[in-house]
């Protein structure tokens, strides 16, 4: 603590402050840091779908080819660990709450309303 100069106010330095600031940003920032490349991990399915559906020119095959896969991992689970799931064409882990914000693939029914311009139960 420093002296003030005679006839100058004391004002008292929120240093404390700023430590609890910068232990916020070590928690905080790698959660922010996995979920902007999460996100982006999804935009790349979708730029991949659209990619796709212009190539063979029928986005209707590749939603009925994404909703064959969707059926097929509901009836056989598939083995997959949290730190395989970026590996698979889709998401292999099952359930839509607040761990959605985690996900490395889109829902499946998302990709195919993305891709037809109409919901997922209406495609086939």
């Amino acid at each position: 603590m420093t002296v003030p100069p005679t006839g100058a106010r004391y004002v008292p330095r929120r240093d404390c402050l700023c430590g609890v600031g910068a232990l916020l940003m070590l928690i905080l920032a790698p959660i922010a840091a996995v979920l902007i490349q999460l996100a982006v991990s999804r935009s790349r399915e979708y730029q991949a779908d659209e990619t796709g559906a212009h190539f063979t020119g029928n986005p209707y095959a590749l939603a009925s080819a994404l909703s064959k896969l969707d059926v097929y991992s509901k009836r056989l689970p598939l083995q997959a660990t949290p730190s395989t799931a970026h590996l698979f064409i889709i998401q292999p882990f099952l359930g839509m709450n607040l761990m959605s914000l985690f996900q490395t693939h889109p829902p499946i029914a998302k990709r195919i309303e993305r891709l037809t311009g109409r919901p997922a139960e209406f495609t086939q």
